[in-house]
């Protein structure tokens, strides 16, 4: 999973990654707080590349942060990165 694009974004940034085997995967995203903005994706996928699109209509500026896990059996992943929206 590489860093999100554009970083800073106005109003939307798009995160992408990849899952080797089938996974159960969960990306969301968190403001500066901790809060849970929006869950972009949580469940079962099966191996590929995908795109999610956060859009920041209606959030406010500021430093926002993405979390995806994805477990498979006893394999399990966890990357966290930074973004900025700036209005």
């Amino acid at each position: 999973m590489g860093q999100n694009y554009p970083n800073p974004f106005n109003p939307s940034t798009t995160i992408e990654y990849a899952i080797p085997s089938e996974s159960n995967v969960s990306l969301k995203v968190y403001d500066i707080n901790g809060k849970l903005v929006i869950i972009l994706t949580d469940g079962l996928q099966k191996a590929g590349y995908y795109k999610k699109v956060f859009n920041g209509i209606g959030s406010a500026s500021g430093i926002y942060f993405y979390r995806i896990t994805a477990s498979s059996g006893t394999e399990n992943f966890t990357k966290a990165g930074k973004m900025i929206l700036a209005k």
